[in-house]
């Protein structure tokens, strides 16, 4: 089976509310990072794209996404009204997915992995 219908089933196994913010995560990553890889790790999809960009998963009242440190701490004053920690954004059930902050997430990891890449070179 491939890995992108371990995603769908994945998705497929949590309540339609979850499943909606997850597959809309889903697009706006492969959307902001065309080039990214989808993977499962740690038994969440995840993007890689010069290593890890960031997984994704859902649980009990939301879904959250693990763009790494770095993330958390660029958009700490625009992720100020959800629940986050070290590594963590969690998205509760009943409130629209901020759609252009998680894009922004996304294409701000996405450099930066672009940028540790060079520097290794």
């Amino acid at each position: 089976m491939d890995i992108q219908k371990k995603v769908d089933i994945y998705i497929a196994s949590f309540p339609l509310e979850a499943q909606k913010l997850l597959r809309e995560i889903r697009a706006i990553i492969r959307s902001s990072a065309p080039d990214a890889v989808e993977v499962l790790s740690y038994g969440m999809p995840a993007y890689k794209y010069h290593g890890m960009l960031l997984y994704f998963a859902g649980h009990k009242n939301h879904v959250g996404i693990y763009p790494m440190p770095s993330a958390i701490l660029q958009f700490k004053k625009e992720l100020s009204s959800y629940v986050t920690s070290k590594s963590t954004v969690q998205f509760p059930f009943g409130k629209k997915l901020p759609a252009s902050l998680v894009k922004r997430i996304v294409v701000f990891r996405a450099k930066e992995n672009e940028e540790k890449e060079a520097r290794k070179k």
